[in-house]
């Protein structure tokens, strides 16, 4: 709807409207300044070339509109007295958000070279986009942010994460129209059928509709009005229209939708507080048509750019080569009337600073987007309490992930109260062998729930959607706010979230040398339903390959474990949930599998990240013919029956087992502060006898974490090689020449004191991978003395 704005309904008094606009024209100012200026940046003579950057670099299409968006915010702030944090979807409108901290003086207060004068506005323009300054794009480096503008698509989903248990936050998430075209930001809609009025807070989405992405307009800016609403009224929002280019109409109707919009949400929560949950509530939301580049130049060399595509970056360069840029730049420039805005010394004049709001309700200053700030220490239960009980390797069976569901279970009851943990993940929590969780919570769910629902409630605390995206985003807004969290997901899918992670390890990255920044909880994922079992879906879901994705990242920021039973995964979980500003990735299988050591012995091989396993070894006192390595739950598995059956075949060959659970460890020390010395690295695998590594992932990765360590050359590495099918559990390791007896016969190529028996062993091992074939075929499982190997020593 749009509401009618007449005369005696005004909401801005005609003071109010002037300094509104008045500080809009500063903060548009600003943003031309910083993709421009080099010097004169009060324009106080006249613009020479020299005063203009070399590179011009930056976007102003959206900029003004997301500086229109924050002045009304900052209003709002004021009149309302309320917690706001802004999410600028369009992030590459980055000039913006810095005027305005500028304008507020958060942005001086963190960078006080930046002071509020003429020289800190000098610097404040020379770093845009220039060495050794600041992106383009909002970043972690831009106050107020805890959305990366560096790709678009999770402006939406990331604001419902920081509105999850914060009941007195609102989250106006701007959704810029080419954003609005991305899979991941259609699907953040459906958010609102999880965000309980009760105990969370609101989000103000904000479609901002300047018609045009890069070079072509945009899906949504071509629809009607009646369509628009149609479409949001269908996602469950209640849509309030603000359109058009005149300035002091735009005010005006914003104004007015926002008191209006304001209002429904305080309505909205007061009754779902005063009364109880109801039902699933119509969110309001702003749909707000403005032209792009709005206030820049309407047209450049005879060509339309002001409400065009034109006007998307930056609407006209090459300054040096054509001198009527120059004059286009400084009346464009002047058409703010700095003189008005700023006072002699350079700083905002008082009567437009007083617009702001202050101290912790400024929007660069809201310490919901600094979430260490508020971060506190989740109640942790022992989790030794919950080991599984080995009196002897390779006995026992149990189900990793189901063990660890127990203590995460605990973990969510004990924090129940302060409601600052939430488990994440799409449609898999059961599945996975996490269903303990729901003895003490829910699902999140706020839409309709029948009687046969399981698990379903607007209290819940697992968040649900078959959506990686989304799951991903609604964790990230939740730690960036300051809270804990843990998604578990089937391994091959995890993929789908590969570029997300990406932004979010870069975050991470740079946030570590911001010192105003204070570290988060860790993201950490559980990575099971693995491709070594998935025997039953078969090829689709079989790729271990997100590993691979995860470690090109830099070393402070990622760390990646694969525990090969369940109390090292509890030791690995635990460790994670307490660790700050990490992504941890675990990898760890959901079915029965043996058990090797018991909690003492669990918790000392994961404090080291790998070990040898002298109970598994036979080289005490002496040096080893062969170093047997494996990495993963099921490479440990097959590489204990190869070295059963080394022992049964070459009783004098001496073989030492190494198992690694921190993957990180493998690289030299000076590339990674979990890796190891180089004298460790040749203590452990020696630094000329041949190394047998099982590997849960793609065999390169070894190579490539490896290759600066002494004995590299004497390393060969069996792991995934894209071959799979429906099939037996061992029978996708024969596949992938994983299995025990191709280990056994890489140990009999590589170590040549075995002599003449190794050849009538070789055969034998080559007969029972026939004999293997053979049998799936006619039985559909595998043989029993796979089946039923147990560790016999």
């Amino acid at each position: 709807m749009t509401l009618a704005i007449s005369p005696q309904t005004k909401p801005l008094t005609d003071e109010e409207l002037h300094k509104i606009n008045a500080y809009w024209r500063a903060a548009n100012y600003l943003s031309v300044g910083q993709i421009y200026l080099l010097d004169n940046p009060l324009l106080r003579e006249p613009l020479k070339i020299e005063h203009v950057k070399p590179r011009l670099l930056g976007h102003w299409g959206t900029t003004p509109g997301l500086n229109f968006i924050y002045v009304h915010l900052n209003r709002i702030i004021k009149k309302y007295d309320t917690d706001i944090i802004y999410i600028a979807g369009p992030g590459h409108g980055g000039p913006g958000l810095v005027a305005n901290t500028y304008l507020e003086g958060t942005y001086s207060e963190y960078y006080p070279n930046i002071s509020q004068d003429v020289e800190g506005m000098k610097q404040l323009f020379k770093q845009f986009s220039f060495p050794g300054g600041i992106p383009s794009h909002v970043a972690p480096e831009t106050p107020g942010s805890i959305h990366e503008g560096g790709e678009l698509g999770y402006a939406l989903v990331h604001a419902f994460g920081a509105a999850f248990d914060n009941p007195d936050l609102i989250v106006a998430a701007v959704v810029g129209d080419g954003e609005a075209e991305t899979g991941a930001l259609a699907t953040s809609w459906h958010s609102n059928k999880f965000l309980n009025p009760v105990n969370d807070g609101a989000v103000l989405p904000i479609l901002h509709l300047n018609g045009y992405k890069i070079a072509n307009p945009t899906v949504l800016s071509r629809l009607s009005d009646e369509e628009l609403e149609s479409l949001f009224v269908g996602y469950g929002y209640k849509p309030y229209f603000v359109e058009g280019s005149e300035p002091a109409d735009v005010h005006q109707q914003m104004a007015a939708t926002l008191d209006t919009v304001i209002s429904e949400i305080q309505n909205i929560q007061r009754e779902a507080r005063v009364h109880g949950f109801q039902e699933r509530p119509r969110w309001p939301m702003i749909i707000l048509r403005t032209p792009k580049g709005w206030t820049g130049p309407k047209d450049v060399d005879g060509k339309k750019t002001e409400d065009f595509w034109r006007s998307h970056q930056v609407p006209f360069g090459a300054i040096a080569q054509q001198p009527q840029h120059l004059k286009l730049l400084e009346d464009w420039m002047k058409s703010y009337k700095p003189e008005e805005l700023f006072d002699a010394s350079g700083k905002l004049i008082p009567e437009l600073a007083q617009l702001a709001p202050t101290g912790l309700r400024r929007m660069g200053d809201n310490p919901h987007a600094n979430g260490g700030i508020l971060l506190r220490d989740l109640r942790m239960p022992n989790f030794q309490d919950y080991a599984v009980h080995i009196s002897h390797p390779g006995k026992v069976e149990a189900e990793a992930t189901k063990v660890a569901g127990k203590f995460l279970r605990d973990v969510m009851k004990l924090n129940l109260d302060s409601r600052n943990f939430r488990v994440f993940g799409p449609d898999e929590t059961a599945s996975n062998r996490l269903d303990a969780i729901f003895e003490v919570t829910d699902r999140t769910w706020v839409s309709k729930i029948l009687p046969e629902d399981e698990h379903l409630s607007p209290n819940g605390r697992v968040m649900e959607i078959l959506s990686e995206t989304n799951c991903q985003g609604w964790l990230e807004g939740y730690l960036l706010t300051g809270r804990h969290g843990f998604f578990s997901c089937y391994e091959a899918f995890i993929h789908i979230i590969d570029s997300m992670f990406n932004q979010h390890a870069k975050w991470l990255k740079t946030t570590r040398h911001i010192s105003w920044r204070r570290p988060i909880a860790s993201l950490n994922y559980l990575l099971t339903s693995h491709v070594w079992r998935q025997d039953h879906n078969g090829f689709s879901h079989q790729d271990p390959g997100f590993i691979d994705h995860v470690v090109n990242k830099k070393s402070e920021v990622i760390r990646v474990y694969l525990p090969p039973d369940a109390n090292t995964l509890l030791s690995v979980t635990d460790h994670c949930l307490r660790s700050r500003n990490y992504v941890n990735v675990i990898i760890a299988g959901k079915q029965p599998a043996l058990q090797y050591l018991d909690i003492d012995a669990a918790i000392k091989h994961c404090t080291k990240g790998i070990g040898i396993w002298e109970w598994a070894s036979n080289d005490q006192g002496s040096e080893p013919d062969v170093v047997m390595a494996c990495a993963g739950d099921v490479p440990t598995l097959e590489t204990l029956a190869a070295v059963d059956m080394l022992r049964q075949f070459f009783p004098d060959l001496k073989v030492r087992v190494v198992n690694v659970v921190d993957l990180m460890t493998l690289q030299p020390k000076s590339e990674h502060p979990h890796g190891l010395t180089p004298k460790d690295f040749d203590t452990i695998f020696t630094t000329d006898k041949p190394i047998i590594f099982a590997f849960h992932g793609y065999p390169w990765l070894i190579h490539r974490l490896t290759y600066r360590q002494t004995n590299h050359h004497n390393l060969h590495v069996r792991g995934y090689k894209e071959e799979g099918t429906t099939t037996t559990p061992f029978d996708m390791v024969v596949l992938n020449d994983l299995d025990r007896y191709h280990l056994v016969m890489d140990v009999i190529d590589r170590v040549p004191k075995l002599g003449y028996k190794a050849a009538y062993v070789k055969q034998h091992l080559q007969d029972k991978l026939i004999e293997h074939k053979h049998y799936i075929s006619q039985y559909g499982e595998d043989m029993p003395e796979v089946r039923n190997w147990q560790w016999p020593y």
